[in-house]
């Protein structure tokens, strides 16, 4: 067996939430287990319900089959930032459902956002989204092809009327210009939210929920904790985004939805309330974001 000081060991179970919470935000397709070990863990210490995030057409196929067939899973389908320039200008693997490879550049992103789409109509899917921009990963040269994308999953939210999930990273004036543009539709949620507390303070007037994750525990993350403080309780959430972004003392380690108490407690103790509270609050804003 690993040592518990191991860095690819999985982190301990936290002391159980009183109040249950919901993971906004997770990939249970890239976590190790099965997806009943992963929920059983996190119902555990009081996740109840999670929202499972597709990030190409393949993995949010995937994530409408898992919520289809879970009762505590709720599906999320988009492209990523990132997938729509990969399409585009690459060559990336057949993902239709008959095996086939798909066709790269204009069409090949159409036929792509055309299955998003019709995931997207499906009852027991939610949200779509991750979609937004991405600066880190991709360069200028993809940026055309990313606004594109977002725009197009903006306009099948709204007409769909599902929660849209947004992506930001190093891209906040251009998220924040799109969603103006095109108009946002009416539960907007951000994805593991990376502003500060004057984007906060935007977001909060223009009624967009914010999703923390376990990065508002890192020693680094003073913004996010300023964030966290200023933001209106009614549009709180909380996530995890595992396996990526597990939240201190267990950075770096295999992150999955049971430890959203961890995060709850750092938020808890920034905006100075009894956990409980907090807790209850943010299940109820996760119902009310992705109308479930």
């Amino acid at each position: 067996m690993p040592s518990s000081s191991d860095k690819n060991a999985a982190p301990p179970l936290p002391e159980p939430l009183r109040v249950p919470v919901a993971d906004s935000h997770t990939h249970l397709d890239m976590q190790s287990g099965t997806v009943e070990e992963g929920l059983a863990k996190a119902a555990s210490v009081g996740v109840t319900t999670v929202v499972q995030v597709g990030c190409d057409v393949r993995g949010s196929q995937w994530a409408a089959d898992t919520a289809a067939a879970f009762a505590d899973v709720h599906a999320a389908v988009a492209l990523h930032p990132n997938e729509a320039p990969r399409i585009v200008h690459g060559d990336p693997d057949g993902w239709s459902r008959q095996g086939a490879r798909e066709p790269g550049g204009d069409a090949g992103l159409d036929a792509a956002l055309a299955e998003i789409d019709r995931l997207a109509a499906l009852e027991h899917v939610k949200a779509v989204g991750e979609t937004g921009l991405d600066y880190f990963r991709t360069g200028d040269e993809g940026k055309e092809a990313q606004e594109r994308s977002f725009r197009a999953h903006i306009e099948i939210a709204k007409r769909h009327g599902k929660a849209l999930v947004i992506h930001d990273r190093d891209a906040h004036a251009d998220v924040l210009r799109v969603l103006k543009e095109e108009g946002a539709p009416e539960r907007t949620v951000f994805h593991c939210y990376s502003g500060d507390a004057e984007m906060a303070e935007i977001c909060a007037a223009a009624g967009y929920f914010m999703s923390f994750a376990g990065n508002v525990t890192f020693k680094n993350a003073r913004d996010l904790r300023e964030a966290v403080a200023v933001a209106p309780l009614e549009l709180l959430l909380v996530e995890t985004d595992a396996p990526f972004l597990t939240p201190a003392p267990y950075r770096g380690r295999p992150n999955a939805p049971y430890l959203i108490p961890v995060t709850v407690r750092a938020m808890a103790a920034v905006r100075g309330i009894d956990e409980d509270a907090l807790a209850t609050a943010l299940g109820a804003n996760t119902a009310r974001a992705f109308a479930y």
